[in-house]
């Protein structure tokens, strides 16, 4: 049960991360444009990355050639997450536009589970996901109004 706690919690970090992130791209967005800040944080964050690479890195960056079409797909979603983001925010709020970003996160995870999708296991939408599924949607009606 610890490692599943752990789990919960390294997630709920990056949904706190992934909040002030976007919060600090949008203020970069409006000073330097929106796409130069999408540039400059996949810039910044390759740097990152090579840094520590040799040091945390626990994989093999030679079995990449043989990872399925669809997994190389992250970086073009990167792009188009934190443009997307970034120009939200300022038009409708951090609250507002987080709101909706979980709400449409969990709707397509539940999806990919569901069904399994990119060889993750599968997990059966069940009546309790309906039931969190509405009360989230009530919760988005809520914070929106």
């Amino acid at each position: 049960m610890t490692g599943r706690i752990i789990a919960l919690l390294t997630a709920a970090l990056a949904g706190a991360l992934m909040a002030l992130q976007g919060s600090l791209n949008s203020a970069l967005g409006k000073i330097a444009g929106l796409w130069e800040t999408t540039f400059l944080v996949h810039i910044v964050g390759t740097i990152v990355a090579l840094v520590l690479l040799p040091i945390v890195g626990d994989g093999s960056l030679s079995k990449l050639v043989g990872a399925p079409w669809y997994t190389w797909l992250g970086g073009v979603l990167g792009v188009a997450i934190i443009f997307t983001v970034a120009a939200s925010i300022p038009k409708v709020g951090m609250a507002n536009a987080t709101t909706a970003i979980v709400a449409a996160q969990v709707l397509v995870a539940c999806i990919i589970d569901h069904f399994g999708l990119f060889g993750l296991e599968a997990l059966p939408f069940t009546w309790w996901r309906w039931l969190g599924g509405a009360l989230l949607a009530g919760g988005v009606w809520c914070v929106l109004h």
